[in-house]
């Protein structure tokens, strides 16, 4: 099939993702156990495959032992540079875009790739990834990946939100604005509910603080942000680990 899309900068280093992937570890563990194929497609996984590496070792060792993962890139030298670190059939790496390559994956990951495109693309990227029915979890961070968010979109269609730091070098919950997903970028102006958000995450920042550390510090702030009546998902074992999950709508 010809891959849909255009060739991204490329940008990638060791652990970059290892936030979102203990994520999908945690909200995809029972999709992919429940599988009869463990597919997950890591979609333009950049200049070198070592995110893809990590994302099939990661969810081995959490879910299940046969997930098999498929790095997928429009620029055939990259895909030819990554085969010396295919493991067939756990591990390849093809040339592919939006369309999957004609496969059918539980879950799709896509981070840094639709920050790229313009905002109106990217309802249409959406609808193709989940075209066969995976879930996408679709983000971006910064470079070292201590400052990530990501969506999870079912059927084309967002369904949570979730900002995530590194704990010990957050100083404020402001510079999530900056690696919001292509789709909320735009929308950090007064008057959307992206831009409240963030408003109310760094006023009970500022509220809590405290000599306990990050982790106690970021706990208190999201639980004050559930107690002002903000829809905040899961609990403190997620919280803990720099994470805040809210209902995208």
């Amino acid at each position: 099939m010809k891959p849909v899309g255009a060739i991204t900068r490329g940008t990638t280093n060791p652990n970059r993702l290892r936030r979102v992937d203990n994520f999908i570890a945690y909200r995809c563990g029972a999709l992919l156990t429940e599988a009869a194929r463990p597919l997950v497609i890591d979609l333009g996984y950049g200049a070198t495959p070592v995110t893809a590496v990590e994302l099939r070792s990661r969810l081995a060792a959490a879910v299940r032992s046969d997930v098999a993962v498929v790095g997928l890139e429009i620029d055939p030298v990259r895909v030819s540079g990554a085969q010396p670190f295919a493991d067939p059939p756990w591990l390849e790496f093809r040339r592919g875009g939006f369309e999957l390559a004609g496969l059918a994956p539980v879950v799709v990951r896509a981070f840094n790739v639709l920050r790229q495109y313009a905002e109106d693309e990217v309802a249409a990227a959406w609808r193709a990834m989940t075209a066969t029915g995976a879930l996408l979890i679709e983000g971006t961070c910064d470079e070292l990946g201590r400052i990530a968010t990501w969506a999870v979109v079912e059927d084309g269609v967002p369904t949570t939100l979730t900002l995530s730091a590194r704990l010990p070098t957050l100083e404020h919950p402001a510079v999530f604005a900056e690696r919001l997903p292509k789709a909320l970028i735009h929308h950090n102006v007064p008057g959307h509910p992206v831009h409240e958000l963030l408003r109310a995450l760094g006023r009970a920042w500022e509220t809590e603080a405290t000599p306990f550390g990050p982790r106690q510090r970021w706990t208190a702030t999201v639980r004050r942000l559930r107690d002002e009546g903000r829809p905040v998902l899961d609990g403190p074992a997620r919280w803990r680990l720099g994470e805040l999950t809210v209902p995208w709508p």
